[in-house]
């Protein structure tokens, strides 16, 4: 069995035994067996962390529901060769070739060397990090709800934005909480260092402790940082000005706010496309600029590394380089004084062919089985899906089961990756020895 087939059946086994164990009585609130196909939905929208839910997780499920959906939302956070590789080493076991080579190839790294190192240092973060959005959100839970729903609420939130996921215990999402700073920022923190990276996160620390004992030796910072975080900046603070240009006179989403609050839902809204799903405003209200540009943000998604969907940000800059070479007559992409590789530019193209096939025929096949529906509500719903975002105009419940199913195979292509997806389908790729004769071709 081929490595991409490895992960991506992994993957499959997690969801159906997520599956499983919400269909028992005993994750449901009302205690009776659960519909197989929201039991199938829930479960592989959380193993993808993507978020969309055909019901309300906070009254249909029970405790044990809610701990399986946050469970699931972890596991597919942070991945499952790192869930199995930490696994393995807790019960003090030795890695073959075959299991660094599956490693190498689920966290997108050059080589198999320290692949056990960075294991142990993305727990460690992801325990840092949402351990930290905890105590953040105790001080607005719990004075509301007492200290042990209070508790959960905030573990249950924590949990979901730093794997990206979206999925809320509230049934408005978080629109009770938009004029709230504490909420706003600690869940967009935790939504920005999720998607961002862990390699950047390590860099960001490298650089810090040398700042705080003061080093005379600066640190270099890698491609994967520089163009990570410049290209996240500058889609927030675009983001951001977009929204708030655009919805400001929407009376149903930002027109009846304060100027404050308006910038707060606007930073909010411009965070939670990349990917994760929470919403303190109405999307089914906001006008049909505010809904594509929010497409556009969904479909570039997040950083490689990290726990979001999407396009990702570095296979947008690779493509706008090419871009600017082309218009500046330069036979080489270059980021950052680095020259980008034949082969990486080759696989930012294979992303956004394989991303926009995967969209386009989702977004067909749901027309299709429900015909009645907006375009642009399809076209947001199957982006969201499989962008891993989580968000939604208000028909993921109302669509038909075909529709569902639909949306369940684009968030695992999604979250698996559909240059992975295609190389577990079509086995892995074969260099090939034989170079044919160039020729010119009429292109643009």
């Amino acid at each position: 069995m081929t490595v991409a087939r490895t992960i991506c059946l992994g993957f499959l086994a997690v969801i159906l035994l997520g599956t499983m164990m919400l269909m028992m009585p005993f994750s449901t609130s009302d205690g009776s067996w659960n519909n197989p196909i929201v039991a199938l939905f829930t479960s592989t929208s959380a193993v993808c962390v993507t978020g969309l839910s055909v019901v309300d997780p906070g009254t249909y499920f029970s405790f044990w529901g809610q701990f399986f959906i946050a469970l699931l939302a972890q596991i597919g956070g942070l991945g499952y060769m790192t869930t199995t590789t930490f696994l393995i080493l807790l019960i003090g076991r030795r890695f073959d070739l075959r299991q660094k080579v599956a490693i190498q190839q689920a966290l997108d790294r050059p080589g198999m060397s320290g692949s056990t190192q960075i294991i142990r240092s993305i727990i460690a973060t992801t325990m840092i990090f949402e351990i930290t959005g905890v105590l953040l959100l105790l001080p607005v839970f719990v004075p509301e709800y007492g200290w042990n729903q209070g508790l959960w609420l905030a573990i249950f939130h924590s949990v979901n934005a730093w794997n990206n996921a979206g999925f809320s215990l509230f049934k408005d999402n978080l629109i009770g909480y938009q004029n709230s700073g504490l909420v706003v920022f600690t869940i967009t923190g935790l939504i920005i260092f999720g998607g961002i990276g862990y390699q950047v996160i390590l860099d960001l620390y490298l650089w810090l402790r040398d700042r705080i004992v003061r080093k005379t030796s600066a640190i270099v910072f890698s491609l994967d940082f520089k163009v990570a975080t410049s290209t996240t900046l500058i889609l927030l603070v675009l983001g951001t000005v977009a929204f708030l240009c655009i919805e400001i006179r929407n009376p149903q989403t930002f027109g009846d706010l304060s100027f404050t609050n308006q910038l707060l839902s606007a930073w909010f809204q411009s965070v939670t496309p990349r990917t994760a799903g929470f919403n303190t405003i109405d999307i089914g209200k906001m006008t049909d600029a505010g809904l594509f540009i929010t497409i556009a943000l969904m479909f570039i998604g997040a950083s490689p590394g990290g726990t979001g969907g999407g396009m990702k940000t570095t296979t947008l800059r690779v493509l706008t380089s090419c871009t600017q070479a082309i218009l500046q007559g330069k036979e080489e992409v270059l980021l950052y004084e680095r020259k980008i590789a034949v082969s990486l530019i080759l696989k930012a193209v294979g992303v956004l062919v394989g991303s926009i096939t995967t969209v386009i025929m989702a977004t067909i096949l749901i027309s299709l089985t429900d015909p009645k529906l907006e375009f642009i509500q399809i076209l947001f719903e199957v982006v969201s899906a499989f962008a891993t975002v989580g968000l939604s105009t208000g028909i993921t419940g109302t669509v038909s089961t075909g529709a569902k199913l639909i949306l369940i195979v684009t968030m695992y292509i999604g979250r698996v990756g559909v240059l992975l997806f295609m190389s577990a389908m079509l086995g892995d790729p074969r260099p090939t020895r034989v170079h044919y004769p160039e020729e010119n071709l009429l292109v643009g």
